[in-house]
This record gives structure tokens, C-alpha cells and sequence, in this order.
């Protein structure tokens, strides 16, 4: 009968350490201005109060290397470890890879014999990192979604989120009567829709092998299922884009992104095209700020046709006031 009550007493003297070193943490404070703002420098080494820059601790664990780079190349050559692991490959890029330089350790060439032992090995270990088709299937999608991602000009954690989509819904078993293109373009749009990257469905399809209505199809469904939560997309997120593109200036993008904000608020943008919208707000504002382009050159940057412009840019003008 001890043993259960000697257990809770533990377990409550824990509790009681856990909240006295949350408030021992919240309490702090600088003993110079006795400001509670205090910050962790960048290397984790040292604790600064942000009002008066008093250094209250300096004896933090520093976890970074020993060792200084200033360059790619030196990083590569002082680095102890091998690349993180990573979504983007079948494998998580935790096989082995032999290089494609025809040189020893030392950095001397090879013989001719040596050169094509490791041309055979190099082939068989490409071989070997697939174990059926399955796993070559998803090599294959995991290298569109990359292909796909250096086309569009997207960040790399975009690419990490499209393959960890792409891997959800293998699992879910999604891709099953679907075309493996279709599938991975559509997880590759979503991560863009997540990670706030403003890409439109019609660029996406310029760099697949997809017919743009199949990719929009293969979104829905696998947004669907897999319960991501999108928001509609803001035009403004295309402005400084499509501004930069038409070499207009920064005036001429602010007065865009007011008459966004404007007409938006009185309910013109539910149901409309985020990129004509855009593409109308930066023609509207291109003409208050003399800064003319036609709507041509407008609609080529936004991939919009003229008369969506021509009709977002009636109801911008008349929303805003403007005659």
C-alpha cells in the first residue's frame, strides 16, 4: 500500500520543481533597469536585457561548430558530418553516394581500368537505392516536384512541404488511379498556397506536364482528403511581383495595394480571380501615377486575358470613386 503513495508524492515534487522553474524564468528580470525584455543572443551564448544591453549570463552552452568558415568550400571541408536528412529524396538522403569525380583521395586522376570499376559501381549503387517500384515511383515524383520547384523559383522549404504532402498521400493511397505528375504538381501548388508563395494555378501548369484543369481536379481531391487548410489567396501577394516585372515603381505598387485594400473591404474581391484582381489594381494605379502600361503588357505579366482586367478595372474605379 506505500508503493502507490510514494509514487504520487514524486510525481507531485516534480510538479511542484517544473512550476517554481517557470516562475524562477517568468520573475527574471535585469538588475539594472529590472526590464523583463530580456533575449538570447544569435549563438545561444549569452542573455542581454533589450532595453539597457546589460549582458546578465554569458555562460550558456554554445552548440555551434569549433571551427570558423567563411566560404562554401571551406564549410565543406572543416564539416564532420554529412548532409541533414531531407523530404525532398526517396530516402531521405541517408544512403551513400559515390561521386562522379574521376580522382582519388588525393585529388590525382585515375587510371583507365579504375575509371570504369567505379562507372560500375556508380550504376549499381543508382540500382540498388530503389528497392522496387514503389520506392522508384516516389523518386520519380520527388524529382518532378524539384524540377517543377527550380522552374518556378521557389524557396527550398516549398519543396520540402510539397514532398511531405506528396508522402501523405502515398499513405492515404491517394495516388492510386491518378497520374504520379498530376498528383505531385498538385502537392507542389498546395505547399505554395501554404508557405504564402504567390503562385497561380496557370504558372504551375506552364512547367508541368499536366493539363491545368487535371492539376486544379487533383488539388481539390487531395486537399480534400488530407484536410489542409488553405486560405483564399490575397492579390497582394502578387503586387510587388507583376510590379517588378512591368518596371513600374514603388509608388505605383503602394496605390495598387490601397485600392486592393479598398475595394476588397466593400466586398468586390469574393469570388474573383486573384491574379486579375492584382493585375487590375496595378493597371488602375500604373494611370493615377502616370505611369501608363497598357493592359497587353499588364495581362502577359499576370497571365490574365484583357477583359478581366477591363472589367475588374470598371469595378475598382467605381468602387474607389474615381471618373
Amino acid at each position: 500500500m506505500e508503493r502507490p503513495s510514494r509514487q504520487r508524492e514524486r510525481v507531485e515534487s516534480e510538479e511542484k520543481q517544473d512550476e517554481q522553474a517557470d516562475e524562477q524564468a517568468e520573475q527574471q528580470q535585469c538588475p539594472e533597469c529590472e526590464s523583463s525584455a530580456l533575449v538570447t543572443s544569435a549563438d545561444g551564448g549569452e542573455i542581454v536585457c533589450e532595453d539597457c544591453g546589460l549582458i546578465i549570463d554569458e555562460g550558456n552552452i554554445d552548440r555551434g561548430p569549433e571551427w570558423r568558415a567563411f566560404n562554401h568550400s571551406e564549410r565543406q571541408e572543416k564539416s564532420r558530418v554529412g548532409a541533414p536528412t531531407t523530404q525532398t529524396m526517396h530516402d531521405k538522403g541517408l544512403t551513400t553516394q559515390i561521386d562522379w569525380k574521376d580522382k582519388d583521395a588525393y585529388g590525382r586522376s585515375l587510371s583507365s581500368e579504375k575509371r570504369s570499376q567505379m562507372h560500375r559501381l556508380r550504376k549499381w549503387q543508382e540500382r540498388i537505392r530503389t528497392k522496387d517500384a514503389g520506392e522508384r515511383n516516389l523518386q520519380f515524383a520527388l524529382s518532378e516536384i524539384d524540377r517543377m520547384a527550380s522552374a518556378l523559383g521557389v524557396p527550398r522549404s516549398v519543396r520540402e512541404v510539397a514532398s511531405v504532402i506528396y508522402r501523405r498521400a502515398l499513405d492515404e493511397d491517394l495516388i492510386r488511379g491518378r497520374s504520379i505528375e498530376g498528383v505531385a504538381t498538385a502537392c507542389l501548388y498546395a505547399a505554395c498556397r501554404q508557405e504564402d508563395i504567390p503562385r497561380s494555378l496557370e504558372e504551375v501548369s506552364e512547367v508541368s506536364r499536366v493539363e491545368q484543369k487535371e492539376i486544379g481536379r487533383t488539388y481539390r481531391y487531395v486537399a480534400q482528403e488530407l484536410s489542409l487548410k488553405m486560405e483564399p489567396v490575397d492579390p497582394k501577394q502578387y503586387v510587388p511581383r507583376f510590379v517588378s516585372e512591368l518596371e513600374l515603381s514603388e509608388e505605383v505598387q503602394a496605390k495598387a495595394n490601397e485600392i486592393i485594400d479598398v475595394t476588397a473591404e466593400k466586398g468586390l474581391l469574393s469570388g474573383k480571380s486573384p491574379t486579375g484582381y492584382a493585375a487590375a489594381a496595378i493597371y488602375a494605379a500604373s494611370l493615377l501615377c502616370n505611369e501608363k502600361k497598357t493592359q497587353r503588357e499588364v495581362a502577359d505579366v499576370a497571365q490574365v486575358t484583357e477583359v478581366t482586367i477591363r472589367n475588374r478595372y470598371q469595378e475598382q474605379i467605381e468602387a474607389m470613386g474615381i471618373h
